[in-house]
């Protein structure tokens, strides 16, 4: 069997195995994300990267899913260099999956810091002004976290209208109505949860009572404001227009 020296310590190696293989059986952990023991390796994730000295004794970094064990290869899984090369792989991974879990928490594990977490927000701010300016509720806010300005909520002044994420141009705030309530968040955390008020002619689900009770003080002095029904959009046009239909009839009668 091949002799190598892996970390400094010489061990035996069965020749047909990949370098990975034969670091993972001495307990010598390497991070990988494209590496299957079912499949022929490609090394396309760049994780699993050693050092290696060639013959010129000068060290480079080779993919260990490909190298193969042979006699007298010196290989180092923990040097500036290897670090160097498996924190740009990692950058790319985040590149392309800037939301995984996983290959933020891999990053982690092996020092590699994966930056602030993407969350679909460009802190555009229009959420923000249109919650202050048009609809004044005031129920959001930036604020800044380990050096990184996020939105965030107000607490307890969302009122559940939805007005923000209708207007947010990358979808990064979600609404979801479920069982008569309206839960409204940006990236895992909750900007507001809202009981939903039910249309008093088709029984749908339409408005949150934060939000109904709002508009209601805002229209207290307007002289045409007064108690009625509460109707969804679809049914007040609804019978908007059948009212003007009849006024149109009694006018031509």
């Amino acid at each position: 069997m091949p002799r190598m020296t892996i970390d400094g310590n010489e061990v035996e190696a069965d020749g047909g195995m990949s370098v990975l293989q034969a670091v993972r059986s001495k307990g010598i952990k390497i991070p990988t994300l494209c590496y299957h023991d079912a499949l022929k390796p490609i090394g396309a994730c760049k994780l699993c990267g050693v050092e290696v000295r060639g013959r010129t004794g000068k060290p480079r970094v080779l993919l260990s899913c490909i190298l193969r064990v042979k006699e007298g290869l010196k290989v180092t899984t923990e040097s500036d260099l290897v670090k160097t090369a498996r924190q740009s792989a990692f950058r790319n991974l985040l590149v392309m999956a800037p939301q995984s879990r996983f290959i933020r928490h891999l990053a982690e594990e092996y020092g590699v810091d994966p930056g602030p977490v993407a969350d679909g927000c460009v802190r555009c701010r229009l959420c923000i002004r249109v919650c202050k300016e048009i609809v004044e509720a005031g129920a959001l806010k930036m604020e800044t976290r380990d050096g990184v300005s996020f939105v965030v909520s107000e607490k307890g002044r969302c009122i559940g209208c939805g007005t923000c994420a209708n207007i947010c141009p990358t979808g990064a705030i979600q609404i979801m109505d479920r069982d008569g309530t309206r839960t409204i968040t940006i990236r895992d955390e909750i900007i507001g949860v809202h009981v939903l008020e039910r249309c008093h002619a088709c029984g749908r689900y339409f408005a949150t009572q934060k939000f109904l009770k709002h508009v209601e003080m805002k229209t207290t002095q307007h002289t045409a404001a007064k108690d009625h029904p509460l109707y969804c959009p679809t049914c007040t046009k609804l019978f908007s227009n059948r009212i003007k239909s009849s006024t149109r009839l009694k006018r031509m009668g």
